[in-house]
């Protein structure tokens, strides 16, 4: 399937290439960065429509390469224009009716699983919520710290703010999944007692 995660300069050397048109190099640019960038857009919207802006991010991406300067890494510079994919979606998705549809309870679980191992199904069920609960810029700032492994100057680059800003973000994440587990630990206490 798809690599392993590759170093930042590896990953930048890459897109270099591959915008210079080595398309080995380019398919090699895709298959260092796909798990990274799906998993960023799993927990920016439903895990069930990861998969599909996962293939926009890298249709625009290729789009956009020959206009790669490699100011940031290729990583950061990918991961901003999947976050600009995943908000032109929530965008569409808002002025659209709702639709009934069942949750893909299986990307659910994967996606909280990933950085949770050992977690059964209520547990990652839960940690998803929560994660959903947060604020889209908090949530943003928390998975591409947390769970992506950015540094607070890359994910500030993603996310298009200033690093302060990304560490107030992340903080108040933090903060808020704190609450939200001690509520729900709370409330279970007082159903089952």
């Amino acid at each position: 399937m798809f690599a392993e995660r590759a170093d930042d300069e590896t990953v930048t050397r890459l897109a270099l290439a591959a915008k210079t048109g080595d398309r080995p190099a380019a398919t090699r640019f895709i298959e260092v960065t796909h798990r990274d960038v799906h998993r960023f857009l799993a927990f920016l919207v439903h895990p069930g429509e990861a998969d599909d802006l996962t293939q926009e991010t890298y249709l625009r991406a290729m789009r956009a390469l020959p206009r790669f300067a490699a100011r940031s890494t290729a990583r950061t510079w990918l991961l901003a224009i999947a976050r600009r994919v995943a908000a032109d979606h929530l965008r569409t998705a808002s002025r659209r009716p709702p639709q009934t549809r069942l949750d893909d309870w299986q990307a659910a679980a994967e996606v909280a699983a990933f950085r949770q191992g050992g977690l059964g199904l209520d547990e990652q069920v839960a940690l998803r919520d929560l994660l959903d609960g947060l604020a889209p810029a908090r949530r943003e700032a928390f998975i591409a710290t947390q769970l992506l492994g950015l540094s607070y100057t890359e994910a500030a680059q993603v996310c298009d703010c200033p690093v302060g800003t990304i560490r107030s973000r992340v903080a108040r994440a933090r903060e808020d999944l704190v609450a939200g587990m001690r509520d729900s630990t709370h409330d279970g206490r007082r159903a089952t007692g």
